[in-house]
């Protein structure tokens, strides 16, 4: 079994930052990703990124948020800058390995003066 751990987020005023982590319990290879949800809206994907560094992300964060992983520490990090109030949502984590599909718990951020 496979569990993500995510921490980091939290309430930020319009133009702050926040770097978000998600600590994966074993070493596996796969494609890791940040899924955002807000409230009343369908869950959206924010980025991905390949074992080997291969990142894409949504057109909404391009140029403010960074993905980015340390494969040694089993570790995905999303890098948040010029926070704006409709990225306020449930963030999670995701790992997509040759098809199976596994979710962290959801940290919240709030983006709100």
């Amino acid at each position: 079994q496979v569990q993500l751990v995510e921490s980091g987020g939290g309430l930020v005023q319009p133009g702050g930052s926040l770097r978000l982590s998600c600590e994966v319990s074993r070493n596996i290879l796969s494609i890791m990703g940040w899924y955002r949800q807000a409230p009343g809206k369908e869950r959206e994907l924010v980025a991905t990124i390949t074992s080997g560094g291969t990142t894409r992300s949504a057109d909404s964060v391009k140029g403010r948020f960074t993905i980015s992983r340390d494969n040694a520490k089993n570790t995905v990090y999303l890098s948040m800058n010029d926070l704006k109030p409709e990225d306020t949502a449930v963030y999670y984590c995701n790992l997509n390995s040759f098809g199976r599909i596994y979710w962290g718990q959801g940290t919240q951020v709030t983006v709100s003066s």
